[in-house]
């Protein structure tokens, strides 16, 4: 559909949940829904595909040859499918060997293609369909399962819709709306920590993935990814397995899932099937490659946490080259715990907000529990805690707090809604966090000017600066003069992830500090005028505009 956004049809109300705040209100069957109230559960073969009726009010098919997701009827509506594409594997597999057994009040579909395995499960009762996904090798891509849904169905003009958006502002993937608003099937506004499940609802009805626990997937916590979208073809619910955008680590391989397409009268879905809360016993015999029951997993306990800033929340991550996992640390004494997780031994990370500043070796063992006494933050680890002069944000390892940070999650920078990117900081106006950018672009802002008077011991003395920062694009980094006097030299780029982040939503990259030295000769004596900082943005790639070189800010001080 195109056209103004005063012209289109309005077919029915929608409202959007998304988070697992939202839970708590009527929800589908839970997992342990008794059989007995499914009298027509069962699967039959149509000959193109294999359909499987719940037994509840969901009835789905799978194409015997490509194991796509060919069908979603709830209710008598047919859910899947825009565009005449299926819901599947990345863009699909093709041709796959597809199986399907029933195991008492649990059927199983199976697809085979290459070396990967994906598998589809119903339970007698319950309008949910269960998915596991085993990537074995790069052999296969298969870095999401989207579920396709009709148009017309779940009308909504949210961050991530882009129904009544026909001018693309970047790539083809970013639109600008008539009134200046801007929309991207990237603009979730979302970190994995943040979410359970995600999806639409009418009021009567709603469909939702619920992620999984993500430990095949990666980039931690507080990564950020696509996870829905809506279009003039229909719409798009994911489940990110590994996503090119703004990624920090390799590639996980191995079972991933469950992750649930699940239905319900319109609230949110059952908490019972969120991550952590799921419990899949039935699944324990059903064949699954790379399945591991509860019984062959591990625990992580801490007994708190010493040397935290009780103004920020704490998270405790764990991280190997196979699995991640991770849980928050309790705000009266930072006690946490952190279970089913495969054996081996991984880092443990305590951040403060999404700044690590906390790391040690812990070793799970399957049907165990890793008990650490207290952990202790040296005072050297958080940053914050070094005496300054001046500081501008705290170090959080995020840009929350500066300048259009709490827009740039959902929005383009581009976006009306935006505040100038441009404009000087003074120090000692009570206002230098707000009038700080969150971003800095070499073709848009760089040379930003920080006003700040220094004592007459202050000025006598060498000090360091530093800047900290969260990611960067086309390997934008901070070079700064001093007074037009005294110029830093161009700092190494750091590693950081090779794509746009900047321009679709994420600022999460790898936290890095510069430190510039600077010499006392380069402050004035005369206490009574600013010294002047200036903030370039130096690279050689990037293009222009916001998609030239740039980084995100952290936090910025001059240190005593």
């Amino acid at each position: 559909m195109s056209g103004s956004e005063s012209t289109r049809p309005v077919r029915r109300r929608t409202f959007v949940l998304g988070t697992a705040a939202a839970a708590g209100s009527a929800a589908v069957a839970g997992p342990l829904a008794a059989p007995a109230a499914a009298a027509a559960f069962g699967w039959s073969d149509n000959g193109s595909d294999y359909v499987v009726d719940t037994g509840a009010a969901l009835v789905f098919k799978v194409s015997k040859t490509t194991g796509d997701l060919t069908s979603l009827v709830y209710r008598g509506t047919e859910y899947q499918g825009y565009g005449g594409m299926n819901s599947h594997i990345e863009s699909g597999l093709g041709s796959s060997t597809v199986t399907v057994a029933q195991s008492g009040s649990t059927i199983l579909v199976s697809v085979t293609h290459g070396t990967l395995k994906h598998y589809y499960a119903a339970r007698s009762g319950e309008n949910n369909v269960y998915l596991w996904t085993d990537k074995a090798d790069a052999s296969v891509s298969a870095t999401r399962y989207i579920v396709r849904v009709k148009a017309g169905l779940f009308l909504n003009d949210q961050p991530d819709s882009y129904t009544y958006t026909t001018s693309t502002i970047e790539a083809s993937d970013v639109f600008a709306k008539s009134d200046g608003q801007t929309r991207s099937k990237h603009y979730s506004g979302l970190r994995v920590i943040d979410y359970s499940h995600i999806g639409w609802t009418t009021g009567s009805v709603g469909l939702w993935i619920v992620r999984s626990n993500h430990e095949k997937a990666s980039g931690g916590p507080f990564y950020r990814s696509l996870l829905r979208h809506q279009s003039a073809d229909g719409g798009g619910l994911y489940e990110i397995l590994y996503y090119g955008q703004n990624q920090t680590e390799e590639q996980r391989f191995g079972l991933q899932g469950p992750y649930v397409i699940a239905f319900t009268d319109g609230g949110a879905p059952s908490s019972a099937l969120f991550p952590g809360t799921l419990t899949t016993p039935w699944a324990d015999s059903l064949g699954i490659s790379g399945y591991v029951a509860a019984s062959g997993r591990g625990r992580v306990a801490g007994v708190g946490i010493t040397g935290r800033d009780t103004a920020h929340p704490y998270t405790v991550g764990l991280a190997n080259a196979a699995a991640q996992y991770w849980g928050a640390a309790r705000a009266s004494d930072g006690w946490f715990s952190i279970t089913g997780v495969l054996p081996g031994t991984y880092t443990l990370t305590v951040h403060k907000s999404e700044l690590a500043v906390y790391s040690t070796q812990v070793t799970v063992t399957a049907g165990g529990t890793t008990t650490l006494n207290s952990i202790a933050i040296p005072s050297s680890n958080d940053p914050a805690n070094a005496s300054a002069i001046w500081r501008i944000n705290d170090w959080t390892g995020t840009p929350s707090g500066f300048k259009n940070a709490g827009l740039m999650t959902y929005a383009h920078p581009s976006d009306v809604r935006a505040a100038a990117w441009t404009g000087n900081v003074v120090i000692g106006s009570g206002s230098e966090t707000s009038a700080f950018p969150c971003y800095l672009w070499k073709d848009v802002n760089s040379g930003l000017l920080v006003y700040f008077r220094l004592t007459a011991a202050q000025a006598a003395a060498a000090h360091v600066l530093r800047i900290g920062v969260t990611t960067a694009y086309a390997n934008g980094r901070p070079q700064v003069v001093v007074n037009d006097t005294w110029t830093s030299a161009v700092p190494s780029p750091p590693t950081q992830p090779g794509t746009r982040s900047l321009t679709n939503g994420s600022y999460r990259g790898n936290n890095h500090t510069f430190t510039y030295s600077v010499p006392a000769s380069a402050w004035l004596t005369d206490t009574g005028r600013y010294n002047v900082l200036k903030i370039n943005v130096v690279s050689g790639s990037g293009t222009t505009s916001y998609l030239s070189a740039g980084t995100s800010i952290d936090a910025i001080d001059l240190l005593n």
